[in-house]
């Protein structure tokens, strides 16, 4: 009898260890964190964390519900977080995903310079890292880059403004002032140059003026691409050079900057039958920027389909997952300060008044009723 109960308790004991180790090694569990090195029967494969700048951007706003909804497709489960343009709150949600145990990280920094030291952890804990949109700078840890062809980005800008100023066929001169984007945004520093490769000709031979005088880098920064920033500069803008004279053009590299802009001229009447609101550029395609374009303010946009970028970063993230390397297309491009990252560009489609019904919605991207 005692034999019997000896051997009905060892097996017991037997059954209750193996359950145990039936729920994984690590005791965390896959509800917790959403981590596992595989399936875990609720068809997720792993976690992913989504790091974006902010909510006060509506192209941030769609580009994480779009990466969002491409990795659920795929079973992975997400921890999406926006850091309202605070670096310290960037930084600090980063490191909360680490400690949950993401297992890839895609970036759109606030300030490229700031994450050394958290990307740092990242890579002690064989985190992997995508950057996208902006470049991540001076850290090794940083596999991917997810962008468009941001170089372009500028040429079509400003291009843009050439072909209606008439410029290539000897017009002017014309009267324009520069906008540029945040100086801790690696990407403002591609769309400008690229602006300035179509400008700075016309601008030396007499055909461009800035009456301000204002045309570098430094001096036509908007910090945090921050359209009250923006409307602020052109108030000063047009109270110190145009009292007696007009603006003819002026080169805006962000929507939310260009309504600034707008905001800052109608305040002095532009956009009034005697006085023409100026040709204005802009990037995004945002919501409120195209119907004002439809309403005959902003003039063009550059249309970036985020839907697209979401995918060529999952495809990256992916890939560094499986251990694969990813598709790429610029390896030269794109120096951080200490590597060369391996970048994927899209392309950038320049969009005006007259075919933004077959860019925006034809593809789908805006229905009609969102543009009334």
């Amino acid at each position: 009898m005692k034999k019997t109960l000896a051997l009905i308790v060892i097996s017991a004991l037997i059954m209750v260890l193996a359950a145990c180790g039936s729920n994984g090694g690590n005791g965390s569990g896959t509800e917790t964190n959403g981590a596992g090195s595989g399936s875990d029967g609720g068809g997720k494969t792993g976690s992913v964390g989504i790091s974006m700048p902010t909510k006060s951007s509506e192209r941030w706003v769609g580009d994480g519900a779009n990466m969002k909804k491409e990795f659920e497709a795929l079973g992975y489960s997400v921890d999406l977080q926006y850091a309202e343009d605070v670096i310290e709150n960037q930084v600090s949600q980063i490191e909360n995903m680490i400690t949950k145990g993401v297992q890839v990280l895609v970036i759109a920094s606030i300030d490229g310079e700031s994450l050394t030291d958290v990307l740092q952890k990242a890579a002690d804990e064989n985190i992997k890292v995508i950057a996208y949109d902006r470049l991540i700078k001076n850290t090794e840890h940083v596999s991917y880059y997810a962008t468009f062809d941001n170089f372009k980005v500028g040429v079509l800008q400003a291009s843009y403004l050439e072909e209606k100023l008439g410029l290539k066929d000897g017009k002017g001169p014309f009267n324009i002032e520069l906008f540029a984007g945040s100086p801790d945004d690696n990407n403002a520093y591609f769309f400008f140059d690229g602006a300035m490769s179509v400008l700075q000709p016309y601008i030396e031979g007499g055909k461009l003026v800035v009456k301000s005088g204002q045309t570098s880098m430094e001096q036509v920064a908007t910090l945090r691409w921050d359209g009250a920033t923006a409307q602020s500069r052109m108030d000063n803008l047009l109270s110190a050079n145009y009292a007696d004279d007009t603006v003819h053009a002026v080169l805006s590299p962000y929507d939310g900057i260009s309504i600034g802009i707008i905001s800052s001229l109608k305040g002095v009447g532009y956009g009034s039958g005697d006085k023409p609101m100026p040709i204005i550029s802009g990037q995004d395609a945002e919501l409120a920027s195209v119907k004002s374009i439809i309403a005959g303010e902003q003039t063009s946009t550059v249309f970036k389909d985020t839907r697209e970028l979401a995918k060529v970063a999952v495809s990256m993230a992916e890939a560094v997952l499986k251990g694969e390397e990813a598709e790429v297309n610029d390896t030269e491009t794109y120096d951080n300060g200490v590597k060369v990252v391996p970048s994927y560009l899209l392309e950038p489609v320049s969009v005006d008044k007259e075919n933004y019904k077959a860019v925006l919605v034809d593809s789908g991207y805006y229905t009609e009723g969102d543009l009334k």
